[in-house]
């Protein structure tokens, strides 16, 4: 202690209590007592620990061994609470109460006595308050806004007050209520209102190890923590023990709608925030209603709202020395669908089985999959295995159903890298009738069937390559698509970029199936550097001619208009109105078009080589009585404008002027 004119210091390097201890306590007292600052380098209340605690009081008493405050304002850190507190402490023994006055009807009592038993009472007292008085052991964010009102009561009861053995150093109760609460982050990510809470603990101390056991109870509000939206009436139960910044949850135990039982055990190290051993088991979760809430925002954010699920899983994982080891998953008839437009969309299940993982282990999963469907093509029953190992699985060869065909896979192994999965095997498409897949895709019925052999099937992260050839055998000839990749095949930025080559394509099967008109003859076609975006096309390089070769070269007068129709204003018919309607076919030598696509403008051409000195391109030479020749002169023609045409066309609801 210190006396100087006006002016009166205390320090107190250390006061013990049962229930508080204080590190570096200093006071002083200036213009004859009336105004008092105490200063606290360190406060710790049961486990909890305060720094940097300033109190100015307005009125003060500073003696030995009494000390008063009254009106003082407190400053933990660099934050000032808005609250009127008086303080009474008798250091000799031990005696103290702290009253806290805040807006409205907020109030905090505590009150200590000589016996170290320490009880406190809390009333109205903002959730904003709380969380400054929080921050300090939980690390909360100190730019989140919180509202609401807390009530409780927290009792320290001292060696003497505890009848129980187990616990001779002392025993700490906390109990209250959180109404009308409110949370809410600077960046939107995090919010929660109208949050009703009841929560309890008890636990003892016993040579510097604490244990107990509490609950929390989510009564009423909805909260979102991204990606989650959460609404009330979970309930958890925890029990464990703490040492220092070593936390033992020997039982966690979480109420949640749609889930038998969902219980965890852990070994945390409070200090690193870091997971040392753990375990989580959920019994039958229900996916109709887990699947919606808890794995549809992670596996597909943007269609959450449109995914649905069914049947039950059941889950064990396991941590061990920081690292996941072990994840047991069975399904009993899981399922789910994203549906699209018209009946469409994705479906898969009902999927049962098992599918153990172990980090250091092989294992093998089996599942079945009573079918699917992708759009409006269906799956068969299949089933799949595979070999486990650390961060790899392969799959055994798997035949899987497709209308009257069958996807098989043979050799597909993945592996997990730090980007994500990669894998290669190889894929045979048994021949499938395209009739059947031109139905199930709502296309006109087509003939002929749909193959594949491709020795190559890579799998990057967010990418599907195909290193080989799908072939298409239709109209009596072929197309075959190479250099296929799809990026993002799900995502709201798919991709696909191929080169398609089409041999010896029927015309007079072709126009019949699109209600065209009627042209007789055989086409080849190349598209070079196609790219899809969204699956609509945005770049390639497109070149259709006649087949070489001799055969019947006929063409009629609608597929006339109608190619006379595709070229928009300036197409025309080198022929005139009179002639034109004394024939229902003519003869022609060749046909060709040309079509690079640009930024949604189609860069029009002709036959190669047949120019005209009018810039004109020539789309149909004629051939025989009457010569008839289609000429082009609008060289760039709206991609979307184009395809709007050609629909019309084949509706039949287009009639173009001739000339």
């Amino acid at each position: 202690m210190t006396i100087g004119a006006g002016r009166l210091a205390l320090a107190v390097s250390r006061v013990d209590h049962p229930a508080f201890a204080i590190r570096d306590l200093s006071l002083h007292a200036a213009g004859g007592a009336a105004s008092l600052t105490l200063e606290i380098a360190q406060l710790r209340i049961g486990a909890s620990e305060f720094r940097r605690l300033t109190l100015r009081c307005a009125q003060g008493e500073l003696g030995y061994p009494f000390i008063s405050c009254r009106g003082g304002r407190l400053r933990i850190g660099s934050e000032d609470l808005p609250w009127r507190i008086d303080v009474d402490l008798d250091l000799e023994t031990g005696k103290a109460s702290a009253i806290a006055r805040g807006e409205g009807a907020a109030r905090a009592d505590f009150h200590a006595d000589a016996n170290g038993r320490l009880h406190g009472r809390i009333a109205r007292l903002p959730l904003a308050d709380a969380a400054v008085l929080l921050q300090p052991l939980v690390a909360a964010p100190a730019a989140w806004k919180a509202g609401g009102v807390v009530d409780g009561e927290i009792e320290w009861l001292t060696p003497g007050a505890v009848k129980d053995a187990a616990a001779p150093d002392g025993r700490l109760i906390v109990h209250g209520t959180i109404d009308g609460g409110s949370f809410g982050s600077a960046d939107g990510l995090h919010a929660g209102e109208k949050l009703g809470v009841d929560f309890r603990f008890d636990a003892s101390r016993q040579r510097g190890r604490w244990r107990g056991a509490g609950s929390i109870d989510w009564r009423s509000g909805a909260a979102y923590w991204h990606p989650f939206f959460l609404e009330a009436g979970a309930r958890l139960d925890v029990a464990g023990t703490m040492q220092g910044d070593r936390l033992e949850l020997q039982r966690a135990s979480l109420r949640l709608e749609g889930v038998d039982a969902l219980a965890a055990t852990a070994v945390i190290d409070l200090r690193r925030r870091h997971l040392v051993n753990g375990a989580l088991t959920v019994s039958r979760a229900d996916l109709a209603i887990v699947g919606p809430r808890w794995i549809a925002p992670l596996v597909a954010p943007q269609a959450a709202e449109r995914l649905r699920f069914a049947g039950h899983v059941s889950a064990g994982v396991h941590v061990r020395d920081g690292v996941l080891d072990e994840v047991d998953a069975a399904f009993d008839q899981a399922g789910f669908s994203l549906p699209g437009a018209a009946g469409g969309g994705l479906a898969l299940g009902p999927v049962s089985g098992h599918v153990p993982w172990r980090a250091k282990a092989g294992s093998r999963a089996e599942v079945s999959v009573a079918g699917g469907r992708w759009e409006r093509l269906t799956l068969g029953p299949f089933s799949l295995a595979a070999e486990l190992q650390g961060d790899r699985l392969a799959f055994a060869r798997s035949s899987i159903p497709l209308l009257d065909g069958a996807v098989v896979l043979d050799g597909l192994a993945m592996q997990r890298g730090t980007d994500g999965w990669r894998g290669s095997g190889q894929v045979v498409v048994e021949p499938v009738s395209m009739r059947l897949l031109t139905e199930a895709l709502g296309l006109p019925s087509m003939g002929g069937v749909l193959a594949a052999s491709i020795p190559a099937l890579k799998l990057h992260p967010g990418e599907i390559a195909l290193e080989g050839a799908l072939l298409v055998s239709v109209f009596d000839g072929y197309v075959q698509a190479t250099g296929l990749r799809v990026r993002e095949p799900f995502g709201v930025a798919s991709h696909l970029s191929a080169d398609i080559e089409a041999r010896h394509i029927d015309l007079a099967q072709l126009t019949d199936t699109f209600r065209f008109g009627s042209i007789t003859g055989f086409v080849d076609a190349d598209v070079r550097g196609l790219e899809l975006m969204h699956w609509r096309p945005v770049r390639f390089d497109a070149r259709i001619a006649s087949s070489a070769g001799s055969y019947p070269r006929r063409i009629s007068q609608r597929a006339v208009q109608n190619i006379s129709a595709l070229g928009g204003a300036g197409a025309s018919a080198a022929i005139q109105r009179g002639v034109i309607g004394l024939f229902d076919t003519f003869g022609y030598s060749e046909l060709g078009f040309h079509c690079v696509l640009r930024a949604d403008v189609c860069l029009a051409d002709g036959i190669a080589g047949a120019r005209r000195a009018d810039d004109g391109f020539v789309i149909v030479r004629g051939g025989g009585v009457p010569a008839l020749d289609v000429i082009g002169y609008n060289r760039r023609i709206d991609w979307n404008e184009l395809i709007e045409r050609l629909q019309r066309v084949i509706s039949g609801k287009v009639a173009p002027e001739l000339r």
